[in-house]
């Protein structure tokens, strides 16, 4: 049991980077960045070819930054040539499809066993220490404790307080002389980012990367983030993101709990589906019941006063 937690927490924090990513994009700057799963994969490829090349420590800076490059183009088709954000982020998914398979070499299957990764680095430098055998949950939690802090130090400041503000309403934005452009285009370049070190981390940590190690990613850290959505409510910036991660923990526990119970995996994503279902349609028919049942309410009072 003890195990099944400890893999879970470390799957769970590890994808929580990508759900803060989804933070940013999705809660803040109010873009469902639809390139996320091949973000993930590219991140993932990015960095076990850097790795498998003899430079596990840069393998993790070349994946954010194919990941940047990822947000770039995303954002530069909706600022620069008109194309609705969904679309976008469809079109650079489909495209890092190819890419991806030409990142690691013709081929949707990298190997990593015989490899040194920053997990194996950590794992000598715990030997002989009461984290001995820790050393992927103890990466996780250092990644997503950086991730936090640079996130709300960033929104913070002038420069993250416009991002929230172009999510919030971008005709004003525009109203106050910032260009709505250049903050979108950051933005999803951080997002990217953020994605793409999450996909690399789990990579390494799997030892192993495959062309669809993304594949439903995006419906995954949706489904965490509302979560993490619901158990915030109306809480600060610094709660709402860290409920974000606690919300990634907790699918992963749900995740790895029904699996313990011989579910099939393939209902596993119709799982994540409906918690998103759930998430977002509960608070909308608690806002629209009320509506409903004064109309009800009315019609009966009109029927009683014409008879």
């Amino acid at each position: 049991m003890l195990t099944l937690i400890q893999t879970a927490a470390e799957l769970g924090l590890i994808t929580s980077l990508t759900v803060l990513a989804l933070f940013l994009s999705y809660s803040m700057l109010n873009i469902c960045d639809l390139s996320t799963d091949g973000c993930f994969t590219l991140g993932a490829c990015t960095g076990a070819v850097v790795a498998l090349s003899g430079h596990p420590y840069l393998s993790i800076p070349a994946a954010m930054a194919a990941g940047i490059l990822s947000g770039l183009v995303t954002s530069l088709l909706q600022t620069k040539m008109g194309i609705d954000s969904l679309l976008s982020g469809i079109i650079v998914n489909t495209a890092l499809f190819s890419i991806n398979i030409a990142v690691m070499g013709n081929s949707s299957l990298l190997n990593m066993n015989k490899t040194p990764t920053v997990f194996t680095m950590m794992k000598q430098l715990l030997e002989d220490t009461p984290l001995a055998g820790k050393q992927t949950l103890v990466i996780a939690l250092i990644a997503v404790t950086i991730v936090l802090l640079f996130l709300n130090l960033f929104l913070n400041t002038r420069l993250g307080t416009a991002l929230r503000a172009t999510g919030n309403n971008m005709a004003m934005v525009r109203s106050s002389s910032i260009d709505p452009d250049r903050i979108t285009m950051i933005g999803l370049c951080m997002s990217s980012g953020i994605t793409a070190l999450s996909g690399c981390l789990l990579a390494q940590s799997q030892r192993s990367v495959n062309i669809d190690i993304g594949s439903g990613i995006l419906t995954i850290s949706l489904a965490s983030l509302l979560i993490g959505r619901i158990i915030s409510m109306r809480s600060s910036l610094t709660l709402r993101s860290i409920c974000a991660v606690i919300g990634s923990l907790i699918f992963r526990l749900v995740y790895t709990f029904a699996l313990r119970l011989n579910m099939p995996a393939y209902m596993l994503k119709l799982i994540s589906s409906v918690i998103v279902i759930m998430a977002i349609s509960i608070p909308y028919l608690k806002q629209r019941y009320p509506l409903y049942k004064r109309m009800k309410e009315g019609r009966e009072n009109a029927g009683t006063d014409q008879a």
